[in-house]
């Protein structure tokens, strides 16, 4: 059976594909010690830190993109910078992409960390403490491995998040085949075109792989972890 799909849509899914694991790679390396500060600082900051990563679950993706489009632009502080430094814009580009996807699944990333931290409680690391161990060790050999489920669904829900991303992207990105053209917005494309067969395609195969990634996370019993679940 011959799939309705073109060449420009096999780029666009590899492209996505590309996004979401460079995109996720980047908010555990990122939102790991956030979510290690988040649960243990008694800090006044941490309320609005907090309210500024939950951010995206409640404001609409065209208005993030709006903001991240004029920051990254060539007007904006940040592609002002970038200009400067000989590096063009962000906007438009491959990597804007990528910082625009890692706000916009940063509390699908962060919270689940934060929970599974805080879950762990103090004892443990006491423990561990007692017996000799650093901060450091006491992060790497307690507190990471204990955390290990909630590590895992942050993964998997950044990575399932990106995936579906439409307005963020389109907002920075534009629609650049093979640049910043991913699945979302080559289905887009296909139902104005009213090529409804390829837009099928694309849109089933999103849907199983969602299906799938929450079906695994239900199986594997780590919906006590998701944003906003608690504990």
């Amino acid at each position: 059976m011959h799939l309705p799909l073109d060449s420009n849509d096999l780029a666009a899914i590899w492209l996505t594909l590309e996004l979401a694991s460079l995109t996720t790679l980047v908010l555990l390396l990122l939102g790991t010690p956030l979510a290690w500060w988040l649960a243990h600082t008694r800090s006044r900051l941490k309320g609005p830190i907090s309210a500024v990563i939950a951010l995206p679950l409640v404001l609409p993706p065209t208005v993030l993109g709006f903001y991240l489009l004029v920051a990254l632009g060539p007007n904006g502080p940040i592609g002002a910078l970038t200009e400067q430094l000989g590096l063009g814009t962000l906007a438009f580009s491959f990597s804007g992409l990528v910082i625009g996807s890692v706000c916009y699944s940063l509390p699908f990333v962060v919270q689940p960390i934060q929970n599974a931290f805080e879950a762990i409680g103090r004892r443990p690391l006491e423990v561990a403490a007692t017996l000799g161990a650093s901060p450091l060790d006491r992060f790497f050999t307690v507190a990471l491995p204990l955390a290990g489920p909630g590590i895992i669904t942050a993964s998997v829900l950044g990575f399932a998040h990106t995936l579906g991303e439409f307005g963020v992207v389109l907002m920075i990105g534009g629609n650049i085949p093979e640049q910043t053209r991913v699945v979302s917005v080559q289905i887009f494309n296909h139902v104005e075109a009213m090529d409804y067969a390829s837009a099928h395609w694309l849109s089933g195969g999103v849907l199983v792989c969602s299906f799938l990634i929450l079906l695994l996370l239900n199986r594997r019993g780590h919906w006590r972890v998701m944003p906003g679940s608690g504990q």
